[in-house]
């Protein structure tokens, strides 16, 4: 199992419309151990079609807002991605079976 910093990170859900939604079905296997890692959810038409609506509703107060508004959210977006590098890094080389330093380049 894998060990990070923070298990929420770790999620076998799809985020919808403001809502963590779906059973595992699926499994993810570390290629190199054959470990289970997770169970993804199985999205059919009615679930991608409820994802592809609650997207497009959210891009009209996202398009709404200023440049330098965006801007403060992607930053913030980015500094919550690089303080959580090494656990990403650690979920894709499990995922994908890449170099740890690939992975950590990639993040």
């Amino acid at each position: 199992m894998l060990k990070l910093n923070d298990p929420s990170l770790f999620r076998s859900q799809c985020y919808v419309d403001g809502a963590w939604i779906g059973e595992g079905a699926d499994v993810v296997d570390n290629p190199a151990t054959g470990e289970v890692l997770a169970k993804v959810p199985r999205f059919g038409a009615d679930e991608t079609t409820a994802a592809v609506e609650a997207a497009a509703r959210a891009f009209k107060p996202w398009a709404k807002k200023s440049a330098k508004e965006r801007s403060a959210i992607l930053r913030k977006w980015f500094e919550l991605i690089m303080a959580n590098q090494e656990d990403l890094a650690q979920i894709m080389t499990a995922e994908q079976g890449k170099p740890l330093s690939e992975a950590r380049g990639e993040v």
